[in-house]
């Protein structure tokens, strides 16, 4: 491909982006590689060129663009070089008309900015959702120690935040490595390992993680209780959760897998009421914290939507109440930084059930928030969580 072909099949693929968005499709991921494997005559280079600028377009945009045209033109408008490739070129886009209007730059669609804002995020904040991820893995302690890995690797990692992780950078193949096979890591955000880390689960306890998912966090748990004790990952998605199994046998934990039937969920928990040391949940949310992977998911995000997570978000939390001996404990996770799915959810948790109280948090990295802790980009390089500890009377 020439570069002018290169932006038309931005535009191409960036038009199937934005159909997905508002049908409530497919990520943006699955959609690009939907698209290059229909097209399997694109080359290699031509299809990081091609992908690296549908991503720069899709974080510049803050509202969902009408059409790829628009968004590619919102990169153009800086970008002389760009903009001189809408030539009108054999494979290429189109001149630029006079009249022709760029879709607007911007963070994110104006009320979800002033969420964030209401939150607690400045400008700087918010522009920092959308910057790159570096790549984070956790050792796995079950198998080896993160110095011991850090030396077996074929390229030089540094020292993450998380007393686990090391830090590569992004796009490295880190799972085609050896290490990767025998079970000696996992790829995990720093910041989902400092989250995790806060539930403080230890060795012999009875531990649930009430919405495993794949079992990144899982995986995490059964290191720190070093083998020993139950561990129940539980999820109402069974296609997420069958992929654990596979995973824990290679990093060489026991795990004890449940599914569940969403709003009947006590029905498959009833043996473990009242006796669970310690639960996490990691309650669905809207993902604020993590646009830096998945920046197309802020036009996906409505009103409504963030009060529907709220209103499951109250619900796991409920039940796992159900689930915590007396003196147990309770770690609430979200991968969002709007006060609506965090700590407002807290201050009404703590209405709801009278002398359960909020322990203090003192993780590495991020700064205290409302009734617990916050991890943001800009301040700590890892995705964004809130995190609460919360104890049983």
């Amino acid at each position: 491909m020439n570069p002018a072909a290169r932006v038309q099949a931005a535009i191409d693929l960036l038009d199937a982006v934005i159909a997905a968005v508002r049908g409530q499709g497919a990520s943006a991921d699955r959609v690009a590689a939907d698209w290059f494997r229909a097209r399997r005559f694109v080359g290699s280079k031509d299809r990081r060129a091609v992908r690296d600028l549908v991503w720069q377009a899709i974080r510049r945009c803050g509202e969902c663009p009408p059409s790829g045209r628009a968004a590619m033109l919102c990169l153009a408008v800086d970008d002389p070089a760009l903009a001189a490739l809408f030539d009108g070129s054999h494979y290429g886009p189109g001149p630029i008309a006079a009249d022709e209007r760029a879709a607007p730059a911007g963070v994110a669609p104006a009320w979800l900015c002033d969420a964030l804002a209401e939150s607690g995020l400045d400008v700087a904040e918010q522009a920092a959702l959308l910057g790159r991820a570096p790549l984070d893995i956790r050792a796995n302690r079950l198998r080896v120690t993160r110095d011991e890995l850090a030396a077996s690797l074929p390229e030089p990692a540094e020292p993450g935040p998380a007393s686990d992780s090391l830090r590569l950078p992004n796009g490295t193949a880190v799972e085609s490595w050896p290490a990767f096979a025998q079970g000696l890591f996992e790829v995990q955000d720093a910041g989902s390992q400092l989250a995790c880390a806060a539930l403080d689960a230890r060795a012999g306890e009875t531990v649930v993680d009430l919405c495993a998912g794949g079992g990144g966090k899982t995986l995490a748990l059964a290191a720190m209780m070093q083998g020993e004790g139950r561990l129940i990952a539980c999820d109402v998605d069974r296609a997420r959760l069958s992929r654990l199994p596979e995973r824990a046998r290679r990093a060489g934990a026991e795990v004890e897998c449940r599914l569940l039937d969403g709003g009947r969920e006590i029905e498959a928990l009833r043996d473990l009421a009242g006796k669970a040391d310690a639960v996490l949940v990691d309650a669905p949310c809207s993902g604020t914290g993590t646009w830096r992977r998945n920046p197309e998911a802020r036009w996906r995000l409505t009103p409504d939507a963030i009060a529907r997570y709220a209103a499951l978000q109250a619900h796991v939390l409920d039940l796992a109440v159900r689930l915590v001996r007396p003196g147990g404990r309770i770690t609430f996770i979200t991968c969002s930084l709007l006060d609506a799915e965090g700590a407002a959810g807290i201050d009404a948790f703590l209405v709801r059930h009278g002398g359960w109280c909020v322990r203090d948090i003192a993780l590495p990295v991020g700064r205290p928030h409302a009734h617990g802790w916050r991890l943001t980009p800009g301040h700590d390089q890892t995705d964004g969580f809130f995190v609460a500890n919360l104890s049983s009377p």
